[in-house]
């Protein structure tokens, strides 16, 4: 028999099997710090100039009238009981949340108005703004693409609020509180803060001279640049 000669080259080993390719593995610590960033509670957005004068001004004004307030409060409770000493009703905040307005249950000094600070304070109500209504009102409805009421916190007072009195056709609330919504600034709060503080406090001062009610005319009514919203 012939003896049949293969050739053979050399052996090749078996290679480590092919690995799939992944991405790269962020550094230690940046995994550490994404989840230390998980367990911490979310950033709250920065506060707006707004905002900050409700906290400073509704604070300070607040801690004044606390005194005030506690012992109108103590002569409602005794005489009409705890539960009359307040007023409790659902109002439509910013973004359309609902939240229960409490009042004393007084007029007198506008201590029901300064009785809504906390509400301030907390950041249901600002300082100035549109008036406060409730669920359902036909105010509230949106008359045109813009929806400027769910832009704004209800006010403890405004342009609507301070010009009530007024027979003026041009002086209706709604345009007022729109007004408001399109041209609100710092300076704008300002002067509406000063006029419903400074008014009641005239009104008093003039009752007890003795002197009679001024009558109000369309140029000392307004604002300075104040204009009609069309």
């Amino acid at each position: 028999m012939q003896k049949q000669w293969q050739s053979h080259g050399p052996r090749r080993r078996p290679g480590p099997a092919r690995r799939t390719w992944q991405p790269p593995r962020p550094p230690r610590l940046t995994a550490a710090r994404e989840a230390l960033r998980a367990l911490l509670p979310a950033v709250p957005p920065r506060p707006t100039a707004k905002r900050v004068m409700d906290l400073t001004l509704g604070s300070a004004l607040l801690l004044l009238a606390a005194p005030l307030l506690a012992t109108a409060a103590l002569v409602l409770a005794v005489r009409r009981g705890p539960a009359g000493a307040l007023t409790r009703s659902t109002r439509i905040g910013a973004d359309g949340r609902a939240f229960t307005l409490r009042s004393l249950r007084t007029r007198r000094l506008r201590l029901h108005v300064l009785s809504r600070l906390p509400h301030v304070v907390r950041g249901e109500l600002s300082l100035v703004g549109p008036v406060p209504l409730a669920p359902g009102d036909v105010r509230g409805r949106p008359t045109g693409a813009r929806d400027w009421r769910r832009e704004l916190k209800p006010g403890l007072t405004g342009l609507a609020q301070i010009r009530h009195r007024s027979a003026m056709p041009w002086d209706e609330p709604d345009l007022l509180d729109r007004h408001y919504a399109e041209h609100h600034r710092p300076g704008l709060d300002l002067a509406i803060l000063a006029e419903a503080v400074g008014a009641p406090l005239l009104r008093a001062a003039r009752s007890l001279a003795g002197g009679g009610k001024a009558d109000l005319s369309d140029t000392d009514h307004r604002l300075p640049g104040y204009r009609t919203v069309e």
